[in-house]
């Protein structure tokens, strides 16, 4: 099964100009949704980590199965306000503004290697962010995982320094 053929391309969302890969249609078919999980848990084969990073909100459609079906912890990576406990924010600059990522401070141990996880690959920033955000609790970036990956905006040049880029789409 090719998953592109479950991918959506929507012209100026969510601004003139861009077209937006709309992964919805995958989740609404079982078996792309299946397959999309089986695709992101091979791209992992061989490497080592005790833990997701699931950025919201699309990070956690991948994170959260994908953290059971591999016995491994996930940890909530979400915008400014949302979770309940004392954070760790980081601000960052978006193609379109500037956003802040939080985690709860306990959530990632010193020592933890971590998969951030996503949806997509733009330019980098929100994974960039997550990836500071792990940092600063003493953990370790083993690696970033993504659905669909837009090689033209060069996001992966942006992360490999700091560990390696799996994507199961490219475009």
């Amino acid at each position: 099964m090719d998953i592109r053929d479950h991918i959506r391309a929507v012209p100026d969302f969510p601004k003139p100009g861009i077209l937006f890969q709309d992964i919805t249609p995958v989740m609404e078919n079982p078996a792309a949704y299946k397959e999309s999980l089986k695709g992101l848990r091979e791209l992992l084969q061989g490497v080592e980590f005790d833990t997701f990073a699931a950025i919201e909100s699309r990070g956690f459609i991948f994170g959260g199965p994908l953290a059971v079906e591999m016995d491994r912890r996930m940890v909530l990576v979400r915008k400014a306000g949302k979770l309940p406990a004392k954070t760790r924010a980081v601000t960052y600059s978006l193609e379109y503004g500037e956003a802040t990522l939080e985690a709860h401070v306990d959530s990632f141990k010193p020592g933890q290697k971590v998969i951030v996880v996503d949806d997509l690959l733009a330019t980098g920033g929100t994974a960039e962010a997550t990836a500071q955000l792990v940092a600063a609790a003493g953990a370790e970036v083993a690696g970033f995982l993504f659905l669909v990956e837009l090689d033209f905006l060069n996001g992966k040049d942006k992360l490999a320094a700091t560990a390696p880029v799996f994507s199961l789409v490219h475009y």
